[in-house]
């Protein structure tokens, strides 16, 4: 479930929620009991843990992408030799 951020504007109360997508906002401060209290618009705060996907594809590990790039010391393709690009893509550039 989200955790909501909500502020009263009329005694300055603030606090964090946490309720179901589906429920209805809060209005009743619970601070001041005013009918003022509203969702404040807030960055979302979430960690990644665990040995998920974005472990091996997003996390940056210190080194650099071409490290696990082969060498191909081919000579580059001419258009007319398979592979249909024509060697002017870049799986063909240096």
């Amino acid at each position: 479930m989200p955790i909501y951020e909500y502020r009263c504007s009329t005694c300055g109360f603030q606090k964090e929620h946490i309720q179901k997508m589906s429920a209805a906002p809060l209005t009743t401060c619970p601070s001041c009991s005013a009918e003022s209290y509203s969702k404040l618009l807030s960055a979302a705060g979430f960690q990644l843990k665990g040995s998920g996907w974005y472990a091996t594809d997003f996390k940056d590990k210190g080194s650099s992408r071409s490290s696990g790039k082969t060498t191909d010391t081919s000579p580059e393709a001419s258009p007319g030799q398979g592979g249909g690009c024509g060697g002017g893509c870049a799986c063909h550039s240096a």
